[in-house]
């Protein structure tokens, strides 16, 4: 069996109740305890959740980090008051708290050291990959996994694939960690790495600073990813030893965990420094990786991507000569407001103006990076030039507040999305750049670019394994759950076939909408015969990416409640995997026996019975269909436990206090 790599280990850390002499590999199903959990605005709807399950406190109130970030412009009474409500029930849990103001959620999980080298952290957000710039696992969950991880300090998580991301080389002068992310979303833009988790690696990761790596990281989210791992290296333990001699000299206020009462930074401190010095944690010679993709860091130069997706990119230089004028330019959000970047924008506009017609507006990822922008004079430097400030927060990249883009409009942005409708109207154009690009076209008034760049091609290239992580041996089977599972196979082809075509939106909000209502409506969208042509007890097998789009959990739930024993798929959404198990309803990867299928029935028929039996064997981890038997991944006690007790709210029902 192949060794772990980087990501296996550290989650072999943080996995609970594994069966003795259990090594964690990619696809098993595992129960997790992070060391830290961020949630934001969306606390409030947590909040919810947690009092419904009948949660009364924290299993562990210093897991927890509380901070308000996405509507922090909006000071009307209704969300005044729900950002008192959230600080109060933070004080009554004793849960550390960051109000409006102190800056971006997944900002103040590193300047805090939540985010620790070696750790797994998450968030109720899907830029929790953030994290991975400083070597910690970061990785998403939904508001369901957050109500549990408070009330039990645990949720699930299957690991995921993992690809090795090579960064060869070096950066050329004037090109940035942003452009390195474009260049490989754009590049590598047909879902080579859907649903993966990445491991960074090579020789050019030495060259990149810290708030290069956390931008990268922080885009892997786009990329399709759920984990963007560094290494922990001289880099990050230098930069771990600045902050660490920051916060001393900033003293305690606003450092909520003051746990060991000696003036002693809880997380940010010499002792875990050094710990991580004498005990590093790296892959090992022979860990498994899916797949591996290398990139020349010197074959990069400044790109802008655009509109309306991260796939379409191209040289900035390119765009320059197009003279597409543009309305508004921002450098704010969670990807690209650090001191780096400001600091960059900065020597672009300096002792220039904003050109007429645009308005450019910025936001520092946290007060901390704005006092230090200040000090260096970079802040000043931008108000000068024409820049609009903002408070430190999420806002237009979100489409929140001041600045959105209006009907029509052009604007380019150092966020990391560009979805239609995103940053303001559904009729505008966003294009995403790094700061120094953004800054260079809010002078020019169009794209432009303040270096020159040998337009080149980009040398990159992805080699996929044809093996698997490792072959499972016998699966513990829980009491309640079945061995062997038989049933029809009935086959939908589509690939991405996403949440609205499942279970139409029309339905979402009808709160008394039945369990036989969903059950008539599913698939409606999709092929209006799916309700005529299934019957219960069969198994549904559906293309790659199932799932996808709006997070709406109904159309997990409508499946089930249709008598569909059992959901497999080429590769799921993996929201919608976590909606589906969360509520009790499994769902299995498949990739083999999807493609054999679309070999035998094509795309004529958007549902086909089969007339194949299929047979799970969940114990063996095999599927037997038509004769030939598949491998899939183990689904280990943790996954077994919620579908016997009915989905995740139940779970922690039972386990609160345990």
């Amino acid at each position: 069996m192949a060794g772990q790599n980087l990501i296996e280990k550290i989650t072999q850390r943080f996995a609970v109740g594994l069966e003795k002499d259990h090594v964690v590999h990619s696809g098993d199903f595992i129960s997790i305890r992070p060391a830290h959990i961020l949630t934001h605005d969306n606390t409030g709807a947590v909040m919810n959740k947690f009092k419904a399950i009948g949660a009364t406190k924290m299993a562990n109130p210093r897991q927890m980090m509380f901070a308000l970030d996405h509507r922090i412009q909006d000071t009307s009474e209704e969300n005044l008051k729900k950002y008192a409500s959230i600080e109060a029930f933070a004080k009554d849990m004793g849960v550390d708290f960051y109000p409006a103001g102190r800056g971006i959620g997944h900002q103040i999980m590193c300047e805090e050291g939540y985010v620790w080298p070696g750790g797994m952290a998450v968030a109720s957000d899907s830029h929790s990959n953030m994290y991975g710039g400083l070597g910690c696992l970061g990785t998403p969950v939904v508001r369901t996994d957050a109500a549990a991880i408070w009330a039990t300090g645990r949720t699930w998580w299957q690991v995921p694939p993992i690809a090795k991301i090579n960064l060869v080389s070096k950066l050329k002068k004037g090109v940035t960690g942003k452009d390195v992310i474009i260049a490989l979303c754009g590049f590598f833009n047909n879902d080579e790495v859907l649903n993966h988790a990445l491991e960074f690696g090579g020789d050019g990761i030495a060259g990149l600073s810290i708030d290069q790596r956390l931008t990268i990281a922080n885009m892997t989210t786009e990329w399709g990813t759920l984990a963007g791992l560094f290494p922990c290296d001289e880099v990050t333990i230098s930069w771990l030893k600045d902050r660490a001699e920051f916060v001393a000299k900033r003293g305690l206020a606003g450092v909520p965990s003051d746990e060991n009462g000696n003036g002693t930074h809880p997380r940010l401190n010499e002792n875990r420094i050094q710990d991580l010095i004498d005990n590093p944690i790296q892959a090992d010679d022979d860990a498994f990786y899916a797949s591996e993709i290398t990139i020349r860091l010197d074959s990069v130069q400044p790109y802008i991507a655009g509109p309306d997706n991260l796939k379409v990119t191209a040289p900035a230089v390119e765009m320059r000569e197009k003279n597409i004028k543009i309305n508004k330019a921002y450098l704010v959000s969670c990807v690209n407001s650090r001191v780096e970047d400001i600091a960059d924008a900065a020597a672009v506009v300096k002792g220039k103006k904003v050109a007429e017609g645009v308005e450019f507006y910025m936001a520092a990822a946290s007060s901390e990076v704005q006092a230090e922008a200040e000090k260096r004079g970079d802040w000043q430097a931008l108000v000068e030039a024409g820049a609009i400030p903002l408070p430190p927060g999420c806002g237009p990249c979100i489409g929140l507040g001041q600045g959105l883009l209006g009907d029509n409009e052009v604007g380019i942005s150092a966020t990391n999305r560009n979805f239609k409708g995103r940053m303001g109207s559904k009729s505008a154009k966003a294009y995403l750049a790094s700061p120094a690009v953004v800054a260079a076209s809010a002078i020019a008034g169009k794209f432009d670019v303040p270096d020159e760049f040998e337009d080149t091609a980009i040398k990159a290239e992805q080699k996929v394994s044809g093996q698997t992580a490792k072959t499972p041996g016998k699966v513990k089977i829980l009491d309640g759950f079945p061995e062997t599972i038989k049933g029809e196979l009935i086959f939908c082809y589509q690939d991405n076939l996403n949440t609205d075509g499942i279970f139409p939106g029309k339905y979402t909000y009808i709160d008394d909408f039945t369990p036989e209502q969903q059950a008539e409506v599913v698939m409606e969208n999709y092929d209006p015969d799916f309700v005529k042509l299934s019957k219960k007890g069969d198994i549904l097998i559906g293309g790659f990416n199932f799932g996808s789009g709006s997070s709406r959990e109904q159309a997990a739930t409508a499946l089930k409640y249709r008598g569909i024993q059992l959901l497999l798929a080429g590769s799921f959404s993996e929201t919608y995997k976590r909606n589906a198990i969360n509520n009790g309803y499994l769902v299995i990867e498949i990739p083999k026996l999807v493609n054999d299928l679309k070999i035998a029935y094509g795309e004529d028929k958007l549902t086909v019975r089969t007339g194949i039996e299929a047979k799970v064997d969940f114990a063996k981890s095999t599927v037997v269909a038509d004769g030939v038997e598949y491998g899939i991944g183990p689904v280990g006690t943790a996954a077994q436990e919620l579908i016997i007790i009915g989905g995740l709210e139940n779970w922690v029902k039972e386990n609160i206090g345990k």
